[in-house]
């Protein structure tokens, strides 16, 4: 620095000047990069994270015209509508002055907050772009800056007619879960969009950004990806999808997070992992499984048509009642790769005569990987029994439970003395919905509890569709394990079964209205023999 005033101390005022006001627009330019980048330089509590870098990266990319539709999906409260909602369209009047941007929102209120948030930042910033606000423009909700642009804040479903757009933002179209669950709100919101909203772009220069939390399968995002497709499958939409915690399930992650990496967040520092994972992991525990899987992991699941219902669900945990275990194990459903859900199930068989389930350590995992976990399982737990699926590699399967369970020896994990699990194999119906549905029918019946909360099994089981082609490997290890421990729920299987909502277990079950443990649930009444 000393160097460059010394420099400028022999040069004339008007050179002087010169190279300042070059190196001023040389900064002004960068700040324009993208949105974070602006809002990084110019808010002093804008903190950045991987996560926005990525988002501010797809806005400037939207704006250089590579592609028209973005939709951003992303847990609550993670700085995605500041971003999107208040920087991005101030971002868009810097560099294109003339444009019209249309902010829009579930509700009025939360609209005309971020149109006075971006009014504030023309006021406030817009000079140095040459931004400035039209004289007289003093509506909150809908004002012009002096080139011709301007921004309407309103709530979906109203408030566009008559006013251009080029830049059509969409912010949580959706209140609630009851308002996203509203088939008629649902409808209305479609329609406004196709109708109205998509009416006012103009030809010279247009883009739709969407960011919102998911609900529902049918809500604004759902719609859009159904009905247009994404990109990289030949449709129209950029989806950016982040959920809370990284799945394989949805393809490659876009920040190349590993499985079960947790998503950034703008309050605490990104390096700060512990930290991240006991905020997600605090999420999970306090949300029911449909709020964690749909709004927090971005994948809502139908509960219609489902076998067991989570009311069911949430019924069968127990974790007071006392039970002395009778037998304990752990079942394993192979994975078919590393991408994929090994499903490892722990448990016993109370002596009670229910199958309670302790443990789920079901995760993406190699053979390699699935066989350490199912082993150091059965050690933590004392099981005296491994159960595999015969009906996927079951020699394989044993090699690799015995080659893990001689490693963890030699590494100490587990002493040498002690003897490890038999191993026997579960042959289970070859269709998936005749292995599940005996299950479900053992849960109506109160022969199976839960020792605990299990989200990600639950979630499995009351999303599960009999019409789907693979069931996931926690409902199959979880199958495994009760006709492991009770064979003869494996006799049959049960056709036409309807959405189990409560048990019907015995007296001592502690839940209301529940008949005798070892009577047939009237439900399902019919049943196929072996």
């Amino acid at each position: 620095m000393t160097t460059a005033v010394d420099e400028l101390a022999h040069q004339d005022d008007e050179e002087v000047y010169r190279q300042l006001e070059a190196a001023r627009r040389a900064m002004s330019a960068d700040l324009l990069r993208d949105p974070v980048t602006l809002a990084r330089g110019l808010d002093r509590n804008f903190r950045m994270r991987p996560h926005l870098k990525l988002i501010g990266d797809a806005l400037a990319e939207v704006g250089r015209g590579e592609y028209d539709r973005l939709l951003i999906l992303t847990p609550p409260q993670v700085g995605k509508s500041t971003t999107v909602a208040e920087w991005f369209p101030f971002w868009w009047l810097c560099t294109f002055p003339v444009d019209k941007v249309a902010v829009t929102s579930y509700g009025d209120d939360l609209a005309l907050r971020r149109g006075k948030r971006i009014r504030g930042y023309v006021e406030e910033y817009g000079d140095e772009w040459e931004l400035r606000m039209k004289p007289g423009s003093g509506a909150m909700q809908d004002w012009e800056v002096t080139a011709g642009g301007g921004c309407r804040s309103v709530s979906v479903g109203k408030g566009l007619t008559g006013f251009d757009v080029n830049l059509l933002i969409i912010d949580d179209p959706h209140k609630d879960r009851a308002d996203a669950e509203s088939e008629a709100a649902r409808r209305a919101l479609h329609d406004w969009y196709s109708s109205a909203a998509l009416s006012r772009l103009q030809p010279d220069r247009s883009a739709v950004v969407a960011i919102q939390t998911r609900w529902h399968p049918d809500d604004f995002a759902g719609r859009r990806i159904q009905e247009e497709g994404r990109i990289e499958d030949g449709g129209r939409w950029k989806v950016i999808h982040l959920p809370a915690v990284a799945d394989p399930k949805f393809g490659e992650d876009p920040l190349g997070r590993e499985p079960g990496e947790p998503l950034p967040h703008p309050k605490i520092p990104s390096r700060a992992v512990a930290r991240l994972k006991a905020w997600w992991a605090q999420k999970k525990a306090t949300s029911i499984v449909r709020d964690w899987h749909a709004l927090y992991q971005g994948d809502p699941q139908p509960g219609e048509g489902a076998l067991v219902s989570e009311e069911l669900l949430r019924l069968l945990r127990d974790t007071t009642t006392p039970v002395e275990p009778q037998k304990i194990a752990v079942s394993i459903d192979p994975s078919g790769g590393g991408r994929d859900v090994a499903g490892v199930i722990g448990g016993f068989l109370g002596d009670d005569g229910r199958v309670w389930i302790t443990d789920d350590v079901s995760a993406p995992m190699s053979s390699a990987e699935w066989s350490m976990a199912a082993c150091r399982l059965a050690y933590r737990t004392n099981a005296s029994i491994i159960y595999v699926e015969w009906n996927f590699g079951r020699d394989m399967c044993v090699l690799a439970i015995q080659t893990s369970w001689e490693k963890l020896q030699r590494d100490e994990e587990i002493p040498k003395n002690v003897l490890m699990p038999a191993i026997l194999p579960v042959r289970a119906k070859q269709g998936k919905l005749l292995r599940a549905e005996p299950i479900a029918q053992q849960m109506v019946q109160d022969k199976v509890r839960f020792r605990g909360l299990f989200p990600d099994m639950e979630r499995e089981w009351s999303t599960w569709q009999p019409t789907d082609p693979d069931s996931p490997g926690r409902i199959d290890a979880s199958c495994v394990l009760v006709y492991g421990l009770i064979p003869e729920a494996n006799a049959g299987a049960i056709v036409h079964a309807p959405l189990a909502q409560a048990p019907q277990g015995g007296a001592r079950s502690g839940i209301p209205g529940s008949v005798q443990p070892n009577r047939p649930a009237s439900p399902y009444g019919r049943r196929i023999g072996r």
